[in-house]
C-alpha cells in the first residue's frame, strides 16, 4: 500500500542542509594537523602518471576508499557507503578561471598502507593521501588528508554526494539528510537517516559548509561541500584531514557523541597512519619473499600477498571475526562495491597462497568463519553478504548457490595441515570436517560415486546448452578432496575413514578417465549429463585436476598442447572456452573471457606436467597484470578477444592475486610440504634467463626457512638456510639429483631455452609466440612453436656446457649464441614450426 503523501520524508520535497549549533569546548574539536613526516614504511611502491579512466582501491579491515585515478572516490565504513564522487575545485586569488582540480591529476603513488594522488597546476600542488587504518576504532574505517602548496591564496571546495546506504542486499533509506553542526572552531556534517539509530559524521577541520539552501527555496538537489580557504603565508605547514565516522545505535548517533568520535580520530590520525605503515612493514618482513634476477616479478609477488591481506574484513556487527571478501571495485550508483561479500570458494582457492606465504592465523580465521556457517547437513556456504546478519539471508539464493566450497574446504584444510602440522586445529573442528565429508559423499544421484551439481552449481553459473549435471571441475575437486580427507582422517586417528576416503579417491580417478575422456577429440569433456551423455565443449576446467599435485589426468598431453596455443591462450591470459564452440563469447562471464584464475590453474598444471615454458608465460601474464589497472592488484576478468578488462571487472580481486603466488611457489619453485615429517620438497623450474634465486621465510611447521638456488654449469644447487634448517629433510622430484652435506645437486641439460614476457598494448589481439610442446631428452630438446605467419621470433638460449656443439633444425643460434632465432613460414593467422636442438 502506498503511504499518504504527507508521510513521505521531507527530504523528498526539499533538498537542503540543516544547521545546528554544538557548544563543545574547543579542546574537543578535531585539529588542523601540522605536517608530519611520511615515512617509507614498506620497501614497496608503485609510481605512475595517472590515467583517469583507471581505478584505485584503498582497503582495510573496516572500510574502503574506491576511486578513479583522477582522484574522485567513494568512501565505505562497513557495511555503509558513506558518500560518493568526492571531487575538488579551486578558485585562486586574482585568477578568474575556476579550476577543476581532478582534471589536473598527475601522479599516483601506491604503497601497501596508503595511496597518494598528486594534482599539479601552475599555481598549486595538492596531494590527496588516503588510507584505511589497520586498527581503526569502532565506527571508523577510512581516513584522508590533503597537503596543499600554492603560489597564491585560494579556495578549495570538496564536493560529494552523501549516500548512507548499507551494502546490498540490506535495505536503506532512499536518501540521507545532511545537517551542518556548528562548533566553536568550525563544524561538521551529520548524515541523518529517517530513524535515529544510524548516522555518519564527516569533518574537515578548518573548513566551512558549502551551499546551504534555506527552507524557502524550491526543491532542488545541491551538492554537499566543504569549503577550505588556503593562504600559503599561514597554511603551508598544515595538513587538512577528512574525518569520517559512523554510529549504529541511538545512544551513539547524536551530534555530541559523533563530535567526540571525530575529535578522537583527528587527534589519533598520525598514530593511525604510522601504525598502518608499521603493520605492512611487519607483514612483508614476516612472510615469504623471493629474490630473483627479475625485480619487477619479485615486487609483483609481494603485491599479490598485500592485495590478499587487504581483503581481510572484520565481520560486523561486533568485529569478532575476520574473513576474506572476494574483491572490491567502485559501486557507481549501486550499493555493492564489486564482490564486497565473503565468498566460500574464492577464499578457499586463495588459502593455498596464504598457506604458502605462511599466514596461518588468516587460514584458521577463514576456515572457522566458514565452519560456523556450515549447514546442518554439512554444506559449506558459497556467499555471505556483509549485511547477511540483518536480512533473511537463507531465503535469498546466494548462500548455497554453488557447491564447490565443500570439497575445497577439505582440500584447503589438508593443505594447511601439510604446511603447518597443526593437528590440534583439525581435532578441534573434526566433527564439522567429517560432516562436510559426509555431505560430499551423499550427493551422488546416478551411482557413479562422484559429487554432482545437485547442491548448487559447480563452476559455471550459466551455460547456454543447459546447466550441467556433473562438471569435470567438480569431479576433479571431489577426487582431490577425497585424497585430502584421507590425510586429515589419518592424522587425527580415524583410520577407517582414512581408508574409505583413499578408496573413494582412487575410484573417482578411474571414473573420470572412464566417463570424461573423449578419444576422438583427445580431450576431456566439460560435463556429464544425467543420461550419461557428455558435453564435449573444450574448456580449461580439467586443469584443476593438477591443483593439489596428488592426481593427474593420464591422457592430457594433447589437451595441454591446445591450452598453450592461441586457441585458449591470449597474450594476457587463458580463455576458459575454445572459440570453436558455437556459443563462445569473449565478453561473456563464463563462455570465453580471460580470468587470471583460469590462467593460474593452467600455469600450475603446465608446471606439474613439465610444460615449463608455457607455464612461465602464463604465470608472468598474471604477474604483469599487477601494473595494468588497479595498481598493486590483479583484476577479475578480461576480454577473450582484445587486451582490455571488462567494464564490470572487479579491479581488486582476491583469487586473481592468489594466482600470482600459488603458481610461483608450487609451480616455478616446486615447493611441497610435509610438516609432520619435517620434510620440504623442492623441484624448481627456474627460467633459463636466471642464474640464481632465493626464497626467504618459507613456512614449515613452526619454522621459517630460506632456500638458495644457484646454477653452476651443468647443475643447479639448492640448500636450506635459517635456524633449524639442518633438521629439515630436503627432497626433490628432479631425476638424477644427489645430496652432499645437505645440499641438493640437480643435473641440468647442456642447453636451455627461455621466453620473454610482456603484456601487449591496450586493444591488441593475440600475436605473441606460443610454446605448444617441449620434449627434452638427455642430448636434445624438441620445441613445437606457434606464432603469426611470416613472423620472426627470438628466444633466450642458455648454454650450460660451453663446449657443447649445437645442431639446430628449424632455427639458428644468434652470432653470440645467446638467442635462438626462428622464422615462421608464410600463411594465415598462427602457423606452427618445430625446432630441434641436439648436442
Amino acid at each position: 500500500m502506498r503511504p499518504p503523501f504527507f508521510a513521505l520524508p521531507l527530504l523528498l520535497l526539499f533538498s537542503f542542509v540543516a544547521t545546528a549549533q554544538l557548544n563543545n569546548p574547543a579542546s574537543d574539536q578535531s585539529p588542523v594537523l601540522a605536517k608530519f613526516p611520511f615515512e617509507e614504511s614498506a620497501p614497496l611502491k608503485i609510481i605512475r602518471e595517472t590515467v583517469p579512466s583507471k581505478p584505485f582501491t584503498v582497503i582495510g579491515p573496516r572500510g574502503a576508499i574506491l576511486g578513479q585515478q583522477d582522484g574522485s572516490f567513494e568512501a565505505w565504513i562497513y557495511p555503509w557507503k558513506i558518500f560518493a564522487n568526492l571531487r575538488i575545485t579551486a578558485e585562486m586569488q586574482d585568477y578568474s578561471v575556476p579550476i577543476d582540480v581532478n582534471d589536473h591529476s598527475a601522479v599516483i603513488e601506491v604503497r601497501p598502507d596508503h595511496t597518494t594522488i598528486t594534482f599539479a597546476h601552475a599555481n598549486f600542488t595538492v596531494r590527496e593521501i588516503l588510507f584505511a587504518p589497520h586498527n581503526a576504532p569502532d565506527g571508523a574505517g577510512v581516513l584522508a588528508f590533503f597537503e596543499v602548496e600554492a603560489v597564491r591564496p585560494m579556495t578549495l571546495t570538496f564536493q560529494f554526494i552523501p549516500e548512507m546506504k548499507r551494502m546490498w542486499p540490506a535495505l536503506s533509506d532512499d536518501r540521507c539528510s545532511p545537517e551542518w553542526v556548528k562548533t566553536p572552531t568550525g563544524g561538521f556534517y551529520v548524515l541523518h537517516l529517517n530513524f535515529p539509530d544510524h548516522a555518519a559524521a564527516l569533518e574537515m577541520p578548518g573548513a566551512e559548509p558549502g551551499i546551504m539552501a534555506p527552507y524557502q527555496e524550491r526543491a532542488k538537489s545541491y551538492p554537499t561541500q566543504f569549503v577550505l580557504h588556503f593562504d600559503p603565508a599561514h597554511d603551508a605547514n598544515k595538513l587538512f584531514p577528512l574525518l569520517m565516522a559512523t554510529a549504529d545505535a541511538v545512544a551513539d548517533a547524536n551530534t555530541a557523541q559523533l563530535a567526540t568520535k571525530l575529535a578522537s580520530l583527528g587527534h589519533s590520525l598520525q598514530s593511525l597512519y604510522e601504525e598502518t605503515g608499521k603493520y605492512y612493514s611487519d607483514f612483508l618482513a614476516q612472510h615469504l619473499t623471493i629474490q630473483t634476477p627479475d625485480k619487477e616479478f619479485d615486487d609483483a609477488f609481494l603485491w599479490a600477498q598485500v592485495s590478499i591481506d587487504q581483503l581481510k574484513v572484520q565481520v560486523t556487527p561486533g568485529y569478532q571475526e575476520t574473513a576474506l571478501v572476494a574483491g572490491f571495485d567502485g559501486s557507481g550508483d549501486s550499493a555493492r562495491p564489486g564482490f564486497g561479500w565473503y565468498f566460500g570458494r574464492d577464499s578457499l582457492w586463495t588459502l593455498y597462497a596464504v598457506n604458502a606465504y605462511g599466514d596461518f592465523q588468516l587460514t584458521r580465521d577463514q576456515l572457522e568463519f566458514l565452519l560456523r556457517r556450515q549447514t546442518a547437513d554439512g554444506q559449506i556456504i558459497h556467499e555471505w553478504s556483509q549485511t547477511a546478519g540483518i536480512v533473511d539471508w537463507k531465503s535469498l539464493p546466494y548462500m548455497l548457490a554453488s557447491s564447490d566450497a565443500t570439497p575445497l574446504l577439505l582440500m584447503a584444510a589438508n593443505d594447511y595441515l601439510q604446511v603447518s602440522g597443526d593437528v590440534a586445529f583439525l581435532n578441534s573442528h573434526w566433527d564439522a570436517l567429517a560432516k562436510a565429508w559426509q555431505f560430499e559423499c551423499s550427493h551422488d544421484s546416478d551411482g557413479d560415486g562422484i559429487y554432482e551439481n545437485i547442491a548448487g552449481s559447480g563452476w559455471v553459473e550459466s551455460w547456454p546448452p543447459g546447466m550441467p549435471h556433473q562438471e569435470i571441475y567438480l569431479a576433479a575437486l571431489d577426487q582431490q578432496a577425497s585424497a585430502a580427507f584421507a590425510k586429515l582422517a589419518s592424522s587425527t586417528g580415524h583410520a577407517q575413514l582414512a581408508e574409505d576416503a583413499r578408496k573413494r579417491s582412487a575410484h573417482i580417478a578411474q571414473q573420470i578417465e572412464k566417463e570424461y575422456f573423449l578419444p576422438d577429440a583427445n580431450f576431456y569433456a566439460f560435463s556429464r549429463n544425467a543420461d550419461g551423455t557428455l558435453d564435449s565443449s573444450p574448456t580449461i576446467y580439467p586443469a584443476v585436476a593438477d591443483w593439489d599435485g596428488t592426481f593427474k589426468l593420464t591422457r592430457a598431453g594433447a589437451m595441454l598442447d591446445r591450452w598453450a596455443s592461441q586457441e585458449f591462450s591470449t597474450d594476457w591470459g587463458t580463455r576458459d572456452l575454445s572459440p570453436s564452440v558455437s556459443f563462445y563469447d569473449p565478453i561473456s562471464y563464463h563462455q570465453g573471457s580471460v580470468w587470471p584464475l583460469f590462467t593460474g590453474w593452467v600455469a600450475l598444471s603446465e608446471y606439474r606436467s613439465g610444460r615449463t615454458l608455457s607455464g612461465y608465460s602464463h604465470l608472468m601474464q598474471n604477474a604483469d597484470l599487477t601494473w595494468a589497472q588497479d595498481l598493486g592488484a590483479v583484476t577479475e576478468l578480461l576480454s577473450g578477444q582484445f587486451y582490455r578488462w571488462l567494464g564490470r571487472s572487479t579491479s581488486h580481486q582476491l583469487w586473481s592475486s592468489a594466482m600470482v603466488v600459488t603458481p610461483t611457489v608450487r609451480g616455478m619453485f616446486g615447493l611441497e610440504w610435509n610438516a609432520a615429517e619435517n620434510t620440504l620438497t623442492v623441484t624448481p623450474n627456474l627460467p633459463a634467463q636466471w642464474t640464481e634465486a632465493k626464497i626467504m621465510g618459507v613456512p614449515l611447521g613452526q619454522s621459517h626457512l630460506g632456500i638458495e638456488m644457484r646454477r653452476n654449469a651443468l647443475a643447479l644447487f639448492i640448500r636450506l638456510t635459517g635456524e633449524g634448517s639442518n633438521a629439515v629433510k630436503l627432497r626433490t622430484r628432479a631425476p638424477g639429483a644427489t645430496t652432499t652435506n645437505g645440499e641438493l645437486r640437480i643435473p641440468l641439460p647442456a642447453v636451455e631455452v627461455g621466453i620473454d614476457h610482456r603484456l601487449p598494448l591496450a586493444g591488441s589481439i593475440t600475436s605473441q609466440l606460443k610454446v605448444l610442446e617441449q620434449q627434452p631428452s638427455q642430448r636434445s630438446l624438441r620445441l613445437r612453436l606457434s606464432a603469426p605467419a611470416a613472423s620472426h621470433q627470438s628466444l633466450f638460449l642458455r648454454l650450460n656446457d660451453p663446449k657443447a656443439h649445437l645442431h639446430i633444425e628449424g632455427g639458428e643460434a644468434s652470432p653470440d649464441s645467446t638467442h635462438l632465432e626462428v622464422k615462421f613460414p608464410a600463411g594465415t593467422g598462427y602457423v606452427e614450426k618445430v625446432v630441434s636442438i641436439s648436442w
